[in-house]
């Protein structure tokens, strides 16, 4: 099976979990799938995406070396949002080393100011609860964000913010 063959096709939930059985465990395969995620044209990108995120909610330590990767996707401001929103869920399976912390954080609060849609800001605050969590400082950062943006939220927004404030506080 070649995923970048797949990935060329519209992606349904089945194709999505053969790639995942088929990157398992294998650093080789996951670096193809990066691969297609980076060089791939605009479709395969995001079906790309997808996928990652699977494999990385299952296997962590794959991630390890395409960290910098990523965050370039989440830095670059013409990143389409599906793209934005898995590579965000994605990060919420990670402990994300210290070196990126600073510009995750950037890009988490600043999809939590802007104009995003509900589940880009959603794994964004994930995001940055898990890091506050070892960094006290950003706890101050992310209450008034989330208890300000409250009144305005909706379900979805409501019923995690709610969720991340208890567990800031």
């Amino acid at each position: 099976m070649n995923p970048v063959e797949m990935l060329a096709q519209p992606l349904s939930r089945a194709k999505k979990d053969k790639i995942v059985r088929y990157v398992g465990t294998s650093q080789q395969r996951f670096d193809e799938l990066m691969r297609a995620l980076i060089h791939g044209p605009y479709g395969a990108t995001q079906r790309a995406a997808w996928a990652l995120s699977y494999c990385v909610e299952s296997h962590p330590g794959l991630l390890g070396k395409h960290f910098n990767v990523v965050i370039k996707f989440l830095e670059n401001p013409y990143t389409s949002e599906a793209l934005k929103r898995n590579l965000l869920r994605t990060l919420q399976f990670v402990k994300i080393p210290t070196r990126y912390q600073g510009r995750v954080v950037d890009c988490c609060l600043a999809f939590l100011r802007g104009k995003e849609p509900v589940a880009i800001k959603v794994f964004a605050m994930t995001v940055l609860a898990d890091l506050a969590q070892r960094n006290s400082e950003l706890k101050n950062e992310i209450i008034p964000l989330l208890t300000a943006q409250l009144p305005y939220g909706s379900a979805g927004f409501v019923s995690r913010a709610t969720r991340v404030l208890k567990q800031l506080k």
